[in-house]
């Protein structure tokens, strides 16, 4: 048997991410909790992490 592909996903080390968790009350903060309700692949990423899980 193979072992499952580890899919990465570009969320994990995405530069915008970053600098909203570094400070979560800026505009680029707003603007990433406001991209996350829409975007495809960071809902890909969350439902991998919770298979993960």
């Amino acid at each position: 048997m193979s072992e499952p592909i580890k899919t990465q996903h570009k969320c994990e080390s995405c530069p915008l991410r970053a600098r909203a968790e570094a400070n979560p009350k800026s505009l680029i903060a707003r603007f990433w909790r406001w991209h996350t309700t829409w975007c495809p692949g960071w809902k890909a990423y969350q439902a991998d992490l919770a298979k993960q899980k």
